[in-house]
């Protein structure tokens, strides 16, 4: 009878062994699962800087594409809505539309845009979801320079950036 008692010990002692391998592999599990849970919570607010940095990359690709007299790529970087305000030389114009059909119609060749430069003053955030930029424009152009200042609204809308208001003069 000794040999049976030495192997249910034998059996006793691999359940606490397991138990214990158990246990200590359930803590692991549990701060594992933790700590991707806390990591999966990162906040998806951007930084300021991040904001900034794709504002100013609107702002290059708006540059390049109306230097290379492509207005409804310079047009992405508006937002595609009725309720776009663009104002300049003492009238709003209300509409995407509205506006690509003026620029197309004032500037209907290379002549006519020439090459386009930023100055960039300010970028200042109103809210998480809205920034506004002051600057200055430079168009170089066979049709005759063109200069004047700018006040854009930028809005974060379904997670891009888009210019929701426009004032140059």
């Amino acid at each position: 009878m000794e040999p049976r008692r030495n192997v249910g010990a034998f059996f006793l002692n691999r359940i606490e062994y397991f138990n214990r391998v158990k246990q200590h592999l359930m803590k692991n599990l549990l701060l594992i699962v933790t700590l991707l849970f806390i990591s999966s919570c990162k906040s998806t607010q951007t930084t300021a800087l991040e904001d900034e940095t794709a504002i100013r990359n609107i702002l290059k690709q708006q540059q390049k594409a109306w230097s290379d007299n492509d207005l409804e790529g310079f047009m992405n970087g508006y937002w595609e809505s009725d309720e776009l305000t663009y104002y300049s030389g003492g009238k709003i114009t209300k509409g995407y539309n509205t506006t690509l059909a003026n620029y197309i119609r004032k500037y209907p060749t290379k002549k006519e845009t020439g090459k386009l430069n930023f100055e960039i003053a300010n970028i200042t955030k109103i809210n998480d979801d809205a920034y506004w930029v002051m600057g200055n424009y430079f168009l170089t152009r066979d049709a005759g320079d063109a200069n004047g200042t700018f006040m854009i609204v930028f809005k974060r809308i379904n997670g891009e950036w888009k210019i929701i208001g426009d004032s140059s003069c």
